[in-house]
């Protein structure tokens, strides 16, 4: 990171209490300027699906049922009227090891007519080796059955399933943005001809490469690539401005969140071999190289998934971008100025006491969906409501 820009942070954080993981926090006062005009509200935190083992991703139904994944189990379930139910779907194809299995979900803005969903999930190749890729779905009336409607985009590259990613998101303008992890691979993340370590855009219903991407003529992978030089982007979300963020898991030094910006390149070169103490954000390698938004310095806390908070209900949090964090077990909450520049982070107390987080996502009705991620059958989706 260049040395203005730790400065600015450093001016702006300060650690966390010994207790637990750092995580850059604001030091007092530093904002004074532009002090909060709402109070933070209070949050009302309540488990609505339990005895899960690994919830991946989750999203909001019409009707107000809510649909998930389960990464190792490889199930798509469905909860609604109380219940959950799996729905049938072709889980022995899923290719499950270390940290990829069936991860990554996004449901179609037009679901009411269409019924589509997306997965990201580890796949079996020809030859006995593995992927991993992007299905399009399409549920049944009864929420019972996914049918294969096509792979999207596949052949992102895999090792040991390290680095799986793999986050999906259907933007405002129609594209399909997913974000996909480098295999622990040193090469993969500057390499624009392998999927890994990027952020990709497509056409949700053709897999077509989406017109806009920055190679979108050429022939080959990169043509999907919209950004590069990640390592293992776990996130990725919207602002209401219309903006595109990822949130990326770092190394030992830094987890990060970046405004992500068409043909970008953010840095990550971990070569040769696969050497885990370079900087996240290399300003060492030709071109330029884009700087995170936030990072969190050493230690990190391994952030996952993550969305901007809409609604005036969430008052002095209206606007923040609420990212999971797996080592250090709680929900940052990080408000950013119209320019992207970081002016604080929050911590809420309610959010810290339920272990591992792996994402968090807005419901439909505002609320904020969070799954844990402690495995052996334990884990759980919160409801987490804003009150007062």
């Amino acid at each position: 990171m260049r040395p203005v820009l730790v400065a600015t942070v450093l001016a702006l954080l300060v650690p966390l209490a010994p207790a637990a993981p750092a995580v850059a926090a604001p030091a007092e006062g530093a904002v004074a300027a532009a002090p909060a005009k709402k109070g933070v509200p209070r949050l009302k935190v309540r488990p609505v699906v339990r005895h899960l083992d690994h919830p991946w991703d989750v999203r909001s139904l019409p009707g107000g049922g809510l649909i998930f994944t389960q990464r190792d189990r490889a199930e798509l379930s469905v909860f609604v009227g109380g219940k959950v139910h799996r729905v049938k779907f072709p889980r022995k194809q899923v290719w499950v090891s270390g940290e990829t299995g069936l991860m990554g979900l996004e449901v179609d803005p037009d679901f009411r007519s269409n019924r589509r969903i997306y997965t990201c999930q580890g796949g079996n190749t020809d030859g006995g080796g593995h992927d991993v890729n992007v299905k399009a779905w399409t549920l049944d009336k009864r929420l019972r059955k996914a049918k294969l409607d096509r792979e999207l985009v596949g052949g992102f590259p895999t090792s040991s399933g390290r680095h799986g990613g793999c986050r999906l998101l259907v933007t405002s303008d129609g594209s399909l943005l997913v974000g996909t992890g480098d295999a622990a691979q040193g090469t993969n993340p500057e390499d624009l001809d392998s999927l890994g370590g990027k952020t990709l855009r497509l056409d949700r219903f053709t897999g077509a490469p989406w017109p806009g991407n920055p190679f979108a003529g050429a022939q080959g992978p990169r043509r999907y690539v919209h950004t590069y030089g990640h390592r293992n982007v776990q996130g990725v979300t919207e602002r209401a401005d219309g903006t595109l963020w990822s949130i990326e898991q770092g190394t030992t030094r830094d987890d990060e969140v970046n405004l992500l910006q068409n043909g970008g390149d953010y840095g990550y070169d971990p070569v040769p071999g696969y050497n885990e103490t370079v900087p996240m954000t290399d300003q060492g390698l030709p071109g330029d190289q884009i700087e995170a938004k936030w990072s969190s310095g050493d230690p990190t806390v391994a952030t996952s998934g993550g969305t901007f908070v809409n609604g005036t209900k969430w008052r002095a949090l209206d606007g923040a971008l609420a990212v999971a964090c797996l080592k250090a077990s709680r929900v940052l909450f990080l408000t950013f100025d119209a320019a992207g520049t970081l002016q604080r982070v929050r911590q809420p107390r309610a959010l810290k006491q339920w272990g591992r987080i792996r994402t968090a996502v807005q419901a439909s009705n505002g609320d904020l969906l969070v799954t844990t991620d402690n495995g052996g059958g334990n884990d759980v989706i919160l409801r987490v409501r804003p009150r007062g």
